[in-house]
């Protein structure tokens, strides 16, 4: 197993107990064909706290996990938990679109698996300390790696008023996005905005009433524009998913698990270019490179049923979609 950073005697205790990974059993049934070929390799590459890890590697004897998560925190509890399967895991501290140059520092590749579970972790949403909820009072940090980067304070006391406005339109399709970055430049100007308290309730004083009515609490759309642009999920995801998808062997398959609008449109785009021919429309004859190189899995995008959700209310807004690659990379 790969140095996972830091951790120690003061670390806090081992949490795992208390994670439900969403949509398990479809992942494991959606992956299973192409892991059981001898000396697969599989990359989770949104480790978290190793539950969907934990069970492909009990599933499959002979599976060899890559694990990506950017939170040393996620890593060292991940770790904890795979300990029985040291002898089977690399973990690795890198973001998910990394995953060409782990594989490659690694020696391994083409790999058989792909899974990438998008967002915030269980791990970050349950520590006050990071941040990452409006519904606790908790320094405004939101770096899923608290050990490098800007955080999310940084950018509030910081951003010009148009960058602020992008940021809350692009990331959180926020309409009041002017309205509260005007309110934010006023309270800035007194002092910087440094609790999500602080920012919960400049947010309810400056979202029209009208607004508040619909579309959940006031702060949601704010606090993920914020973590979208604090670790730069977008650009991350855009790069992940063709880099996951060329790191296919034949008959691999990838799986992507997205929690909005904006993370699912960028694999729906990917996932769907690369399942297409890539020769014009009126070409009479497709040459074997311009076949496809995926074949959908799913049809559109799947949820939880209410089974899961009742069980787990962090699987109700999942988006599932799923490939495999069905022609050699070029």
């Amino acid at each position: 197993m790969d140095p996972l950073g830091p951790g120690g005697d003061d670390a806090p205790p081992f949490t795992h107990m208390r994670h439900v990974p969403v949509l398990l059993e479809r992942c494991l049934d959606l992956l299973a064909p192409a892991l059981d070929a001898p000396g697969a390799v599989v990359v989770d590459g949104t480790l978290g706290l190793g539950g969907h890890a934990e069970a492909l590697l009990s599933r499959h004897a002979g599976l060899t996990l890559v694990g990506l998560d950017r939170d040393p925190e996620a890593l060292r509890l991940a770790g904890e938990r795979l300990s029985p399967f040291a002898d089977r895991t690399h973990l690795v501290h890198a973001v998910f679109d990394e995953i060409a140059e782990v594989l490659d520092r690694l020696g391994l590749g083409p790999v058989h698996g792909v899974l990438f579970d998008l967002g915030v972790s269980s791990l970050q949403l349950d520590e006050d300390e990071r941040g990452f909820s409006y519904s606790r009072d908790a320094p405004l940090d939101m770096r899923m790696d608290p050990t490098t980067g800007p955080s999310a304070a940084d950018v509030l006391n910081t951003y010009a008023p148009g960058e602020l406005v992008r940021v809350l339109r692009d990331h959180g399709e926020e309409r009041a996005a002017r309205r509260i970055v005007e309110a934010v430049v006023r309270a800035r100007r007194r002092a910087p905005l440094r609790t999500s308290a602080e920012l919960v309730a400049l947010l309810e004083q400056a979202i029209p009433a009208a607004s508040r009515r619909t579309g959940g609490h006031p702060a949601k759309r704010t606090f993920q524009a914020l973590r979208i642009e604090v670790n730069g999920e977008l650009d991350a995801i855009a790069a992940a998913v063709p880099a996951a998808v060329d790191a296919l062997a034949l008959h691999g398959r990838v799986v992507v698990m997205s929690y909005q609008s904006l993370e699912d449109r960028i694999v729906k785009r990917v996932l769907g270019e690369r399942s297409r021919p890539t020769a014009p429309p009126d070409m009479p004859v497709l040459r074997e490179q311009d076949q496809p190189e995926l074949a959908l899995l799913t049809r559109g995008a799947e949820k939880a049923d209410e089974s899961e959700v009742a069980a787990n209310p962090r699987a109700a807004s999942v988006r599932l979609r799923a490939a495999e690659r069905v022609r050699e990379a070029a």
